[in-house]
């Protein structure tokens, strides 16, 4: 038989489906594994969906999407970071933001196109930049700043053949808010070398520490960035499947022609219950990310406490622990944590090499069940360290 592609069979299965996969065949797991909120979604929304349904709103939209969603998520990003973009010919209604991500991508790159990607990041953005015929270029972020992108590094990372750079912020796996002065210094190496910015702001509202900068309403950064977002997250809305992509005229309109002759439309009942989920009050949102922060400040505390050294996430709801005093690896300490204590958490090393000697843990979790992890990660860490 012929080869399949050698760009998707290069490509490793998730990292984090995997110990996943494992935990799931386990009984008596704490998984701190998935990136998906342990909420329902709000009640307003999903009866917003069951009437779209029972009103027999079961057909395509238009490709770009339903017109007063996209009015609404234009006008959330004005009056929340200052964003300006025209509904009409700017913003695009997508399948989840993953869809949104390959579509940008697939809109920017020719093959053999470089981009920046620093890590630890998302394990999804290289393989992404990888289908859409782009080589991805890593370049490291340090727990000791903060996980903040260091623009020298960047520019030392540009070549003839760079086309963009993408970011997330706040980021999945560290938690890392990204400093309003290291995004703009980005802007202006983007303008110096004439790049776009690609910019992931799925966890935009679940920011806890400082405010979130939304990149695309930085001066100069506008018509060189597509901003990607969605409902998955702060909305507990995973299985919904509705992101967005806000980007320059040009950037959306062949965005749309890709989704047309793959995605057609986002599904129309989702579109709906998004529509309520801007339409409303932010009470349910805003009780959500409380919940959240409380965790984050418990489970960080916790884990500092068993000895190990966790960077204070700003954002998102990811602990990113250094596991480097009990000298194990970032697989060795998921592995055995799994199998010894029941506690589910990715090793460090699948988001990226900078990622070695840490692991990701969710708290989106309840809290009870965050003490109880902690309890036995504290047994197994005290293991690992010998008496004291």
């Amino acid at each position: 038989m012929k080869p399949l592609n050698s760009v998707i069979a290069a490509c490793p299965p998730s990292g984090i489906r995997r110990f996943f996969d494992i935990a799931a065949e386990m009984d008596d797991v704490i998984s701190l594994g998935v990136g998906e909120p342990d909420f329902v979604t709000p009640w307003r929304v999903r009866e917003a969906g069951i009437y779209a349904l029972e009103q027999g709103y079961t057909t395509y939209t238009s490709n770009a999407g339903l017109p007063r969603l996209r009015e609404l998520i234009c006008a959330d990003l004005a009056a929340r970071y200052g964003a300006a973009y025209d509904p009409g010919t700017e913003c695009l209604i997508t399948t989840g933001v993953s869809e949104g991500l390959d579509l940008a991508l697939r809109v920017l790159l020719d093959p053999g196109d470089e981009v920046i990607v620093p890590e630890p990041c998302y394990v999804a953005y290289e393989p992404c930049v990888a289908f859409a015929g782009g080589t991805p270029v890593r370049v490291p972020t340090r727990p000791e700043d903060g996980f903040a992108v260091d623009a020298d590094l960047v520019a030392a990372a540009i070549t003839p053949r760079t086309k963009a750079v993408l970011i997330g912020s706040p980021a999945n796996p560290t938690g890392a808010v990204q400093p309003r002065e290291a995004l703009e210094a980005l802007v202006a190496l983007a303008e110096e070398h004439d790049l776009y910015l690609v910019s992931d702001e799925i966890y935009a509202r679940l920011t806890h520490v400082g405010a979130h900068t939304c990149l695309g309403a930085l001066p100069g950064a506008r018509e060189r960035t597509v901003v990607l977002g969605g409902f998955s997250k702060a909305q507990a809305m995973t299985g919904w499947r509705v992101g967005w992509i806000c980007a320059p005229a040009p950037v959306a309109e062949l965005a749309v022609r890709v989704h047309q002759y793959t995605m057609l439309c986002a599904p129309h009942i989702s579109q709906l219950a998004a529509v309520e989920a801007l339409s409303a009050p932010d009470d349910e949102v805003d009780a959500m990310v409380a919940d959240y922060d409380r965790r984050r400040r418990v489970f960080v505390k916790g884990l500092r406490e068993t000895g190990l050294d966790c960077p204070e996430p700003g954002g998102a709801f990811y602990a990113f622990p250094s596991i480097r005093s009990t000298g194990l690896d970032s697989e060795t300490f998921a592995e055995r944590l799994l199998h010894e204590e029941h506690v589910a958490v990715v090793p460090g090393n699948v988001f990226g090499p900078s990622g070695e000697g840490h692991v990701r843990c969710s708290y989106a979790t309840a809290l009870p069940l965050l003490e109880e992890a902690l309890v036995r990660i504290d047994r197994f860490v005290r293991r690992q360290q010998g008496p004291q």
